[in-house]
Parts: structure tokens; sequence; C-alpha cells
């Protein structure tokens, strides 16, 4: 089996000879040699280009006469969550919905993100008594990473 350690060494060499803010989201070995990764950048979008030169840096320094492997390199999806820190710090400041362990949803604007927790700004409109417009009442939530299930980008198309 190919070795998940060997293979990580040879796209960080690569992500450090692009030195573009590249870093690894997932990699994944199945028992049939597949090896799937999964891209990120601190800033903008991963380019087909970055895929290919990764994937080139592997494929060209794996021995196929010794194990026969495919290799598949893309970019972290949106359709899938947040899974590691740098993406947390990258999409501060974005809307984000998180389901959190214990059952319950949040939804609201990230604004902060550590190692060990993430902060989550919501608002609301609330009637205040006395009052006849409602006023929007804004709420920074802290989540500790334990407790969260999955944080998800909110798309919008405004």
């Amino acid at each position: 089996m190919i070795s998940k350690k060997r293979v990580l060494e040879l796209i960080d060499e690569r992500i450090a000879e692009l030195d573009n803010g590249l870093f690894v989201v997932e990699l994944s070995i199945s028992s049939a040699n597949v090896i799937k990764v999964e891209l990120d950048k601190y800033e903008g979008n991963v380019s087909v280009d970055d895929c290919i030169r990764v994937s080139r840096n592997v494929e060209h320094n794996l021995d196929r006469e010794k194990e026969d492997f495919e290799i598949n390199v893309s970019s972290a999806g949106l359709d899938k969550g947040l899974r590691v820190f740098p993406q947390y710090r990258k999409n501060i400041g974005r809307d984000v919905k998180v389901k959190l362990h214990e059952g319950g949803k949040l939804e609201g604007k990230l604004i902060d993100a550590t190692e060990e927790q993430i902060v989550v700004q919501t608002s609301r409109k609330e009637r205040i008594e006395g009052r006849k417009k409602k006023e929007t009442i804004i709420e920074d939530h802290v989540l500790t990473m334990d407790k969260i299930k999955e944080t998800k980008i909110v798309i919008s198309f405004k």
C-alpha cells in the first residue's frame, strides 16, 4: 500500500515550491490505491493549474511498477463543510450555517476563528417594549470546535 506520509511529503514539497497559499484539506488513500487530495488556498481560489502541478509531483515520484495507483486532486468545494482551521480563518466575514452535535443550528456571520473555537454573529429583529419599530439585536455566539458537527458557507447570489 502507498504510504500516506510519502504522498503528503510530495504534496507539501510542491506546495512549498508554488508558494501561493495552498494547503491540504483532506488526503485519503483507498485500499485500491486511489489517492484523493483536496486543496484550498488562504486567499483566492485553487486553480486547475495548482491541481495539475500537485498531481504531477505525486505521479512522477511514485513508482507505478511497484504499485499501480490513481490520483485525483481537486479544490475543496463549497458543497462540503469547513474541515480544517485554515478554512475557518479564510472565511472570516462570510455567512455560515453551523450544525451542533447536540442538534441545534446557528446561522450568522463568522467573525473570528481559533484552533479551539469560532465566533458566529447573529442578528434578529425584535420589538422592544414602548417602541413602534422592531430593533436589530446582534449577538456573538462562541462555539468550541468539539461542539460543532458541521460548518458550511451560505452561498448567496445577491
